[in-house]
């Protein structure tokens, strides 16, 4: 079982640097809905894992969280995809939890929750930390453009290495789909 893991911010809906606190705010960005979906068509399991520190900071509730969390599965649903669990840190950075990326917290829990092998999960993001979460974790990263993506390129482009960086989530798909 391959197991993808997305960040949410940036990689699947548009990201701000105000927070994305409501269903109003929460925009997909172009072709990544039809992207999960040919995924999850090819066979692989898809999971969000997403920092949420706006819960913390009190910008937005659980409600409004969960709100946006079935607006993103009722959208993948009729593109006939889904996602297998969503995981996130509601805690601020100053919390110091396990679970803030780029502590592999999240990661981890997605690897017991599935029974799945490092080797079996990549993780795309658009953020050095999403990067960082999936290296402290063993586990292979991918980085796009979108969102944080661009400027994350431009200033590590030396700690990304051999990193694997796509245009978007639906080129990020199409390139994982050519080797499967």
């Amino acid at each position: 079982m391959k197991v993808i893991v997305l960040d949410r911010d940036g990689v699947i809906n548009e990201d701000s640097d105000d927070f994305v606190k409501s269903v109003g705010e929460w925009v997909p960005i172009a072709g990544s809905l039809e992207a999960m979906a040919r995924l999850n068509q090819a066979g692989y399991r898809l999971v969000v894992a997403t920092n949420q520190s706006g819960l913390g900071r009190g910008l937005l509730t659980l409600d409004d969280l969960n709100a946006m969390h079935q607006r993103l599965h009722d959208r993948l649903a009729e593109l006939g995809g889904q996602i297998d669990a969503i995981f996130f840190c509601p805690h601020r950075s100053e919390d110091q939890c396990a679970c803030r990326k780029p502590r592999p917290g999240l990661l981890l829990a997605v690897r017991e929750r599935f029974g799945v092998a490092a080797s079996d999960l990549v993780v795309i993001g658009d953020s050095l930390r999403d990067l960082e979460s999936a290296w402290v974790a063993g586990v292979a990263a991918v980085l796009v453009l979108t969102g944080k993506g661009s400027r994350t390129l431009a200033e590590h482009r030396e700690r990304l290495g051999e990193t694997p960086v796509y245009r978007d989530l639906a080129a990020a798909a199409d390139a994982i789909l050519a080797v499967a």
